[in-house]
């Protein structure tokens, strides 16, 4: 036999958790009614909770945790063993919620995840923070300037030592190159420009992918070290 839980629907659901929260009875429809539709979840709305997905339940339980409107929201694996179909119903409704004045804490081993929300990261070690800060900060301080790759319409041959001249080479294919630059604004226009008066043909010029799990296993691999932030 399904419990209480399973039988409720979604609104008698929201409406026992609002009176805990000491909200009026119009203050628990408003909020009700507001969240679910942000999380798209408005149809479900007379639903039992029986017949939710695990990705349902789970926006379900954050529109619970957002009720009384808490200037902090704690959020620990919020996509855990989920099907990639209920996990991206979660991040999105996760994403909704991101740009109002409130904290939003997630707890993740997702780094995929975490980049995806976080406007800030830490990386944490036996409870300790040993990193700090944006997915774009932390990929700059531990995985070095961004990497480049130009591939042009032909062998590069012995370009190479000629754009060593205007960028730091780190690695180079028979029709591709690979370069650090602490400043593509300005690097890549002068480069293309330093090609096109060559009569060198490109075909992409483009930033190669630096993931959050390379800044964490280097992050790790450094040991305790000091605390990696500004």
């Amino acid at each position: 036999m399904p419990g209480l839980y399973e039988r409720m629907k979604a609104r008698e659901y929201l409406d026992f958790y609002g009176r805990l929260y000491g909200l009026s009875e119009a203050s628990r429809r408003e909020r009700a009614d507001t969240l679910m539709a942000r999380l798209g979840m408005t149809r479900t709305m007379e639903q039992r909770i029986g017949t939710y997905s695990k990705g349902m339940k789970q926006k379900l339980a954050i529109v619970r945790a957002m009720l009384h409107d808490p200037l902090v929201l704690l959020l620990d694996e919020p996509t855990s063993a989920m099907d990639p179909h209920s996990a991206r119903l979660v991040r999105d409704g996760i994403a909704a919620l991101r740009h109002e004045r409130r904290a939003i804490v997630v707890c993740t081993h997702n780094l995929t995840e975490a980049e995806a929300l976080a406007d800030r990261i830490a990386i944490i070690r036996q409870g300790r923070i040993i990193a700090l800060g944006t997915s774009t900060e932390l990929k700059r301080r531990m995985l070095g300037a961004p990497l480049m790759e130009l591939r042009l319409a032909h062998a590069v041959d012995g370009l190479t030592r000629d754009l060593g001249e205007v960028v730091q080479v780190e690695g180079v294919g028979e029709d591709w190159v690979r370069y650090r630059t602490a400043s593509p604004r300005d690097s890549n226009p002068r480069l293309l420009r330093w090609l096109a008066e060559r009569g060198q043909d490109v075909v992409t010029l483009s930033p190669v992918p630096q993931s959050l799990e390379e800044v964490y296993l280097r992050v790790v691999e450094d040991g305790e070290g000091e605390l990696v932030y500004e």
